[in-house]
């Protein structure tokens, strides 16, 4: 467990940086994305993941690992726009969504690790586009939960979603580092 603690934190710093880069070059630009359009968001990125796992072909050239660090991002960034409500103009500074991003990436490090123990780390036995499935259908969980205006009967809401994408992502990109030899 303690090496799944070791690189779960190096596979965020890795995300985080390329946020912190982000919101350098743009902002929190983000901030008028209503959720359905953030779920969209993570929607061509899993998709595009689950194509190039398909087909084989890549002809764009960014990275299933690129795409996975950006479902980590655009997560965090559905976890603030769905508990901070979205802005008609960007009404925060890089600073402070930078300061959610880590107190979100901690909320979800701390669910992996009660979640990683229970399930004794499955997800290393797990097929990368077995994880891709599993986003793909947290997304449409996500936009399916959305279409009733953020109301579950029995289920978990958008945030156990965008919480478990983040994690699934993150292991996908565990899974990545170990098979090019960076863990």
């Amino acid at each position: 467990m303690m090496k799944t603690n070791e690189e779960y934190d190096e596979v965020i710093s890795r995300c985080r940086r390329v946020y912190v880069l982000k919101m350098k070059d743009y902002g929190p630009s983000w901030r008028i994305m209503r959720v359905q359009t953030v779920n969209d968001q993570l929607f061509i990125k899993a998709k595009r993941i689950r194509e190039i796992e398909t087909t084989g072909v890549n002809m764009v050239g960014d990275s299933i690992e690129g795409e996975l660090m950006a479902i980590v991002n655009y997560s965090v960034i559905g976890l603030i726009q769905l508990r901070q409500g979205f802005a008609d103009d960007i009404d925060m500074s890089a600073e402070r969504v930078t300061q959610l991003y880590d107190e979100y990436i901690q909320e979800a490090k701390d669910l992996m690790l009660k979640k990683n123990h229970d399930y004794g780390e499955a997800w290393r036995d797990m097929f990368g586009s077995s994880l891709t499935d599993i986003i793909l259908t947290k997304i449409n969980r996500n936009k399916s939960i959305a279409s009733h205006d953020h109301q579950t009967l029995i289920s978990e809401g958008c945030d156990g979603n965008y919480f478990d994408m983040l994690n699934y992502a993150v292991f996908y990109l565990i899974q990545l580092m170990e098979k090019n030899g960076k863990a």
